[in-house]
């Protein structure tokens, strides 16, 4: 394979993507309605990092696995940080849970009840620790809180106490870690949602300090969001700590990236590089699915790719001639210029370009062609990891 003209150019940026990935993705999950058993199902943490593994192995493109606690408590986080380094990859994000406790069903870090809150807190500083045995960065914090009805809670108070219980969690980061505060719309409260929006996540990470930042699910906004309008915006005020990629039709569905509407894909990815997202160690890509009806490995092989593509794509915007058709008003000129580089087709070049760096060509091929698929199948008799929905 030979690699075109234009392609090159962006080779180097291309070398230095990383895009972490959810343990829980390799995990069974469902909806409300059903959770469906795959075979191969992980049984524990450690075969969920040796599937991850296998993701990077044939991409390149995923050396880092994300965390949930509980769901993947172990005795030795340190055990479980040389097991992942065994396998070519490291462990990242640690993701807290406080969305499957009895005590939770009225909130948690922003519960009425001092004891709930202490209770919720305690969590994430045990996330903390962790991070200080993972050499983990980040925690991320998504909050499943809110209420159904008007009149049913105070929403005003409820802010103010997810400061404080936000500020004292803050306030036991090491020097290198991060707090990421998650927003969601709506689900699984339906009136309202005490983090519903860039806005409010926004607000409540500028209050703690620098060491707060802004998470940005792609399947949390409303249908019709200008989604890269959020993302322009929080780059340019410098809160964007990371992105949770996904697809949905719906609601937040959790499909594979670029499922749903690669040109939206396509369009966050132009908007990450221009103001200065892409190849930034303060802005982490990280995959947030589910794979309810397909095998994970697979799935996330192809979530990755799919990032991959659309970047390989915005990278080849041209961004110089781009700039002189906006000063000039040139509205069909800027538009068209646009379009040409989300319609080139880079699949090809991309398949060149993995080869000429001892990766194969089409990974997804490669890794049917394994075996491990088969071979987790016989292997792994009644594994039941849990992953959302689960």
């Amino acid at each position: 394979m030979t690699i075109s003209p234009s392609f090159p150019g962006i080779a180097d940026q291309l070398a230095r993507q990383q895009i972490e990935l959810p343990s829980w993705a390799f995990g069974n999950s469902g909806t409300r309605f059903k959770v469906f058993s795959t075979p191969g199902t992980p049984r524990d943490p450690y075969e969920k990092i040796a599937d991850a593994a296998q993701v990077h192995r044939y991409t390149g493109l995923a050396p880092t696995v994300a965390l949930h606690i509980p769901w993947d408590l172990v005795d030795d986080f340190a055990d479980l940080k040389r097991h992942a380094e065994e396998h070519g990859v490291a462990l990242g994000t640690v993701n807290s849970n406080t969305f499957q406790d009895d005590d939770y069903k009225f909130g948690a870090l922003t519960h009425v009840d001092e004891k709930i809150r202490q209770k919720a807190i305690d969590h994430h500083l045990q996330c903390i620790d962790v991070m200080h045995a993972t050499g983990s960065r980040d925690l991320k914090i998504w909050l499943a809180e809110g209420s159904n009805y008007p009149g049913q809670e105070d929403m005003r108070s409820r802010q103010d106490r997810l400061h404080d219980s936000l500020s004292t969690i803050y306030d036991r980061l090491g020097d290198d870690q991060r707090l990421v505060l998650e927003y969601k719309f709506f689900e699984p409260s339906f009136y309202h949602t005490d983090v519903p929006d860039w806005g409010t996540s926004y607000v409540q990470t500028a209050a703690l300090g620098d060491k707060a930042m802004v998470c940005l699910d792609t399947g949390h906004h409303a249908p019709g969001t200008n989604i890269e309008f959020i993302v322009m915006q929080l780059l340019r005020l410098g809160k964007l700590g990371s992105f949770d990629f996904n697809s949905r039709f719906y609601a937040d569905d959790d499909l594979i990236v670029g499922a749903a509407d690669p040109f939206q894909l396509f369009r966050i990815l132009v908007e990450v590089i221009r103001g200065g997202g892409y190849d930034n160690p303060d802005v982490a890509f990280m995959l947030d699915q589910c794979h309810n009806v397909e095998d994970k490995i697979p799935g996330q092989i192809r979530s990755v790719l799919n990032v991959q593509e659309m970047t390989a794509r915005a990278l080849l915007l041209d961004r110089v001639a781009l700039t002189a058709a906006q000063e000039a008003h040139d509205v069909l000129g800027a538009n068209e210029i646009f379009m040409d580089a989300f319609q080139t087709d880079v699949r090809a070049d991309l398949a060149a370009w993995r080869e000429s760096r001892g990766l194969p060509a089409n990974p997804m091929r490669a890794y049917l062609d394994s075996g491990y698929q088969q071979q987790i199948a016989e292997d792994r008799v009644g594994g039941v990891q849990a992953g959302w929905g689960a």
